[in-house]
């Protein structure tokens, strides 16, 4: 199994963000587009061996990662919130 950790990590961090955010459209298009951004930017954490998850989870664990994780979702946010893909319709 590959996995990127990452992904996961995203998925669990966003919904707590996206609280400070109101503007922020939770269409499925506008958060996929947050989530593509954030992820191109953090580093991956694949892994392919349960020994590489638990490594993975220990280095979630670290205050430069949490720094990383918050500062790329929320440039993401900025970015999807002034510049939705979706017609106006949809907000």
């Amino acid at each position: 199994m590959l996995k990127n950790y990452m992904e996961d990590t995203v998925d669990a961090f966003l919904p707590h963000l996206l609280e400070k955010y109101p503007d922020l459209c939770r269409c499925e298009l506008c958060i996929e587009d947050v989530k593509a951004i954030a992820l191109n930017k953090l580093k991956p954490a694949y892994f392919v061996t349960h020994e590489g998850l638990l490594f993975s989870k220990i280095e979630e664990m670290t205050t430069q990662y949490r720094a990383d994780l918050t500062s790329e979702l929320t440039r993401a946010i900025e970015i999807v919130t002034k510049n939705p893909r979706h017609p106006k319709s949809i907000t």
